[in-house]
């Protein structure tokens, strides 16, 4: 059976963890496949809120495998303190695994996050701080450090000591930072490792056989399109590929064995950290966005930029992921709106309008929107059975996205609760082939 692959179509945060929740009911495995302590999801089920970091959405269905995949970055110590804070709750653990494969954030990695992002000043790029960048880094040397690493204390001891060489002068030197000592830093991951050893596995492998037995597989992507290192607004960007390409990769797997694509796009559009952002709201309108959504980061806590919905960014998302279909989160917030203006078009700095991505960083940076104008509604979407149940307006908006896309929207969430989210159709194929 084919696999399905859930990506972020913006900027990151359009509530990706609640699609998933929906969709690992008719699941057997769920995926991560890249990212790492950086992203959040946040889910809210039966009144109670759930924020992951490492751990796939899938986790809070019992008997549901959750694969955190080779393609992902691990902080130890932050994925040690996740288990035991959803194991407090009640939600067990058990059925998780994590790649041998998959990379280690170390201390040194957020160390030097924090002081290169401090050492550039007004050139940040607004990392969250997290290590995510370096450890990313050393992967692509060669000389990072993986899961399968930490369970061996002869092959740990021997890559810090390499690795400290090279990273306390960096850190002394250049960011005047503390160094670090080899056999604190051993002892502690080796306390972290033997936590972590039970769920270690050959997740390629697992995945392979779950596909091969028919049993249905949920690849969950962190962040968006507009964030991934190649295709994204660079260098705004994350250390990997949030798109639904790195989904084969990331998770080990081939290509052809993936044939549903479902972006998640919030109703307007957020981003968090620096770069550029056409459509971002000026004025009462954006603090009026951000209080409605609660637009605060689930990991870090940081307010987000708002805007309107941008569609020349959202025709990209599909462009390189080749969506399938799209769930569109948080119709609500724009309950409380009059007029909802809808980027069709940038105006580029000679002038000329394009409905394209543009493929040049100077064009987008000085792109300008242009807009056309919806009728709110004004009206709750409270207690709506399904998509046919919204407002006059509010079924405009969802058909002129998806005639403006060519992708049928598929989902339609109208509130925070897992509850809230109304479905076509369209949905029966995508949760079938999940």
């Amino acid at each position: 059976m084919p696999a399905t692959v859930i990506v972020g179509a913006q900027w990151g945060d359009e509530g990706k963890g609640k699609i998933v929740d929906l969709l690992a009911q008719h699941s057997d495995v769920v995926c991560r496949y890249q990212g790492g302590p950086n992203a959040g999801h946040t889910i809210v089920r039966d009144g109670e809120t759930f924020k992951l970091h490492h751990v796939p959405s899938g986790v809070l269905y019992e008997g549901k495998v959750c694969v955190v995949g080779p393609g992902c970055v691990v902080d130890p110590e932050l994925l040690v303190r996740e288990l035991d804070e959803l194991e407090a709750r009640g939600i067990s653990t058990a059925d998780l695994r994590v790649s041998g494969n998959a990379h280690v954030i170390m201390p040194w990695h957020v160390a030097i996050d924090s002081a290169s992002e401090r050492r550039l000043g007004q050139l940040q790029i607004g990392t969250t701080r997290r290590g995510i960048g370096p450890a990313y880094a050393d992967k692509s040397a060669r000389i990072g450090i993986r899961v399968q690493d930490m369970l061996d204390p002869k092959i740990l001891r021997q890559k810090f000591e390499t690795a400290l060489a090279e990273k306390n002068e960096i850190l002394v030197r250049v960011y005047r930072a503390a160094p670090l000592a080899v056999e604190d830093l051993a002892e502690r991951v080796e306390t972290l490792a033997a936590r972590l050893r039970p769920y270690v596995a050959d997740t390629s492998l697992l995945v392979d056989h779950a596909l091969n037995e028919g049993r249905r597989v949920l690849l969950e992507g962190a962040q968006g399109t507009l964030l991934d290192l190649d295709h994204g607004t660079y260098p705004f960007v994350t250390s990997s590929n949030p798109t639904a390409g790195a989904a084969a990769t990331g998770t080990g797997i081939g290509p052809t064995r993936i044939d549903t694509v479902v972006g998640v796009a919030k109703a307007y559009v957020t981003r968090v950290g620096e770069g550029p952002f056409p459509t971002e709201i000026q004025g009462a309108d954006h603090a009026r966005v951000r209080e409605l959504g609660a637009e605060y980061g689930t990991t870090t806590g940081r307010e987000r930029r708002c805007g309107w919905l941008d569609l020349v960014a959202l025709r990209f998302a599909v462009r390189v992921n080749g969506l399938t279909s799209l769930a569109m989160t948080k119709l609500d917030v724009l309950s409380a709106f009059p007029e909802l203006p809808v980027c069709v078009r940038y105006r580029l700095p000679d002038g000329n309008e394009t409905s394209e991505f543009p493929a040049h960083q100077s064009d987008f940076h000085h792109a300008r929107p242009v807009y056309e104008s919806l009728p709110g509604w004004e009206e709750s979407l409270d207690d709506l059975g399904d998509l046919g149940d919204l407002p006059a307006a509010a079924r405009r908006y969802v058909a002129f996205v998806e005639d403006a896309l060519g992708v049928e929207v598929c989902m339609v969430g109208t509130g925070p609760d897992r509850e809230r989210i109304l479905t076509s159709r369209g949905l029966a194929a995508v949760a079938g082939s999940a």
